[in-house]
């Protein structure tokens, strides 16, 4: 349990640096792109919207802790589908469209 409440404060911390419109070499496959490919896409865009991922997956995270705390598998179950949910949702949405695109 104290490894998973590190976790959630990890990604609460990441959730904040990126919200702020920092820390876009911590985003997997931004941080390798080449420069003038970097030029294209909208970066504070793309890290307020990965911080905000991340405040979701802390709350999703935070109901494996409620079922550890009051023995509800149920609590486990739910939280894992929803930051399973949350994880397909990001993965459609970045990858689809232009979103983030200058």
């Amino acid at each position: 349990m104290i490894v998973l409440m590190f976790v959630i404060g990890l990604f609460i911390v990441l959730g904040i640096l990126l919200i702020n419109g920092k820390g876009s070499s911590l985003i997997a496959g931004y941080n390798t792109m080449p420069p003038e490919e970097k030029e294209k896409y909208d970066t504070v865009a793309l890290c307020k919207f990965m911080g905000k991922m991340m405040f979701t997956l802390s709350f999703s995270m935070l109901f494996w802790v409620l079922s550890e705390a009051y023995e509800i598998g149920a609590l486990f179950a739910f939280g894992l589908v929803l930051f399973i949910g949350i994880i397909v949702f990001m993965l459609i949405y970045v990858n689809t469209g232009n979103r983030f695109k200058k």
